[in-house]
């Protein structure tokens, strides 16, 4: 699929109390939060158009049975133009009763995955909850079965949840728990992954709880994502290995810095590394920066995407996602032509 400007497609919505019609609003304005919530009530058809329009995704086909069991789960959907205080790349699908949002995650570059993980929006950046809508679905359907509740979620999923999962699997397989079920029959997540590793901490198996924080960091298990590194980190002080949580908090910051799962602070007091980090990113921001980069023989387009990037990790340090939408949009535009890129959204 190639990029194409946001100009030159043509939403088929107008933003209801008077606003402007998405084909007379350009990347600036997307940006600058002005686009407001146009519905109380948003479909997955709102949701569809601005994935393929703005964030220049394919839509998930389960996204409607998404959805649906989120709201099964006591969440209010929410308009995807619903952008204000978030990070840039989150796609708002619910809100919570107790104001967590619930996001698809559009990476800023495309990776080998077809997947669009579904994340918890957080003041940092986000926190990955399941690496696709199904595995999101999945879950859902096996927590519902092994709580024996109302049956709602099994419900509001129709023929995406049949196609998945059928009542009383995990009774029949007779597996000692739902975690071990999950993560043979599911999929990988990283709050099970955390559970497990703090289970074996708690009776006492260190070895047991150290060997499942190593393979939760595993680089193929979620590849771009720093929040592993940071629970092994924090794992290896509660077992008072200093030395090796410094390593994995120093990996950890090698990642983007919103994805962290907490805050940058935190992590770098393990690191040890105090601001030094900040400086780096703040010198890479610079316009020296940029200049450094061409002159190592990068491409406009590669500067442009790394300048993007370096612009999230501070935003998730120093200000507010709000004020930094107009610059970020900038760079993506200036890659557009090169990279299938986040739209300045």
């Amino acid at each position: 699929m190639k990029p194409i400007r946001l100009m030159q497609r043509v939403a088929s919505l107008s933003v209801s109390g008077g606003g402007l019609p998405l084909h007379r609003i350009g990347a600036s304005d997307v940006c600058r939060g002005w686009i407001k919530n146009f519905s109380s009530e948003a479909t997955a058809s709102d949701h569809s158009v601005f994935l393929k329009e703005v964030a220049a995704l394919e839509p998930p086909a389960s996204l409607q049975a998404l959805l649906n069991v989120l709201q099964a789960k006591g969440e209010s959907v929410v308009s995807p133009y619903q952008r204000k205080g978030i990070i840039p790349l989150a796609v708002p699908l619910t809100v919570s009763q107790d104001g967590d949002m619930t996001a698809l995650l559009r990476w800023p570059t495309p990776g080998s995955s077809v997947n669009v993980p579904v994340v918890r929006v957080q003041r940092h950046g986000i926190l990955l909850l399941a690496k696709s809508p199904e595995e999101y679905i999945h879950r859902a359907l096996v927590e519902e079965d092994v709580a024996e509740s109302s049956g709602r979620i099994s419900e509001s999923a129709g023929s995406v949840g049949r196609s998945l999962y059928r009542l009383g699997e995990f009774k029949a397989s007779k597996m000692s728990s739902m975690d071990a079920y999950l993560m043979k029959n599911v999929g990988h997540f990283p709050d099970v992954f955390e559970r497990l590793a703090l289970r074996h901490l708690e009776k006492g198996d260190n070895i047991s709880a150290l060997v499942t924080g190593e393979y939760y960091a595993s680089k193929r298990h979620f590849p771009g994502f720093g929040r592993p590194y940071v629970f092994n980190a924090e794992l290896m002080l509660k077992v008072g290995r200093k030395k090796e949580a410094r390593d994995a908090a120093r990996c950890a910051l090698r990642s983007p810095w919103w994805t962290l799962g907490s805050s940058y602070a935190d992590v770098a007091r393990i690191a040890n590394c105090g601001e030094s980090q900040i400086k780096l990113m703040r010198e890479r921001a610079s316009d020296e920066g940029r200049q450094e980069d061409l002159l190592k023989g990068k491409s406009l387009e590669q500067v442009a995407v790394d300048q993007a990037g370096v612009l999230l990790d501070l935003a998730a340090v120093e200000c507010t996602w709000d004020d930094v939408r107009e610059q970020l949009a900038s760079h993506y535009k200036e890659a557009w032509h090169r990279y299938l890129v986040t739209r300045p959204f």
